[in-house]
């Protein structure tokens, strides 16, 4: 989890990851107290929407048609979309550690 970086930060840091697969979540900088899932595929970053739910939970909306999936952590909904078709672009496969630089400022 990378808090409060913003888009751009977030495009840079998967873009030098390179990898498809490679993900990152993050505050979401439009929908206050959502989140948001990057994940690069081909060149281009895909962003999904995470809203937490009463009781802690979190809903994810990924592509028009899709029905919402509810998790109860983060690490459940990172696990289910570690698998292939997952209705995301690419399934999950490379986190993106946060640089030691802001790692350090929060």
């Amino acid at each position: 989890f990378h808090g409060k970086i913003t888009r751009r930060t977030c495009e840079e840091l998967l873009s030098k990851n390179g990898k498809n697969g490679s993900y990152l979540i993050r505050d979401s900088e439009s929908v206050e107290g959502a989140l948001c899932l990057c994940v690069f595929f081909e060149k281009f970053i895909y962003t999904y929407r995470i809203f937490r739910e009463r009781q802690g939970y979190f809903r994810i909306q990924t592509s028009e048609g899709v029905p919402e999936r509810i998790f109860r952590t983060l690490k459940d909904l990172i696990y289910t979309y570690e698998k292939p078709n997952q209705e995301l672009i690419t399934n999950l496969r490379y986190p993106v550690k946060k640089p030691k630089a802001l790692q350090r400022s929060q």
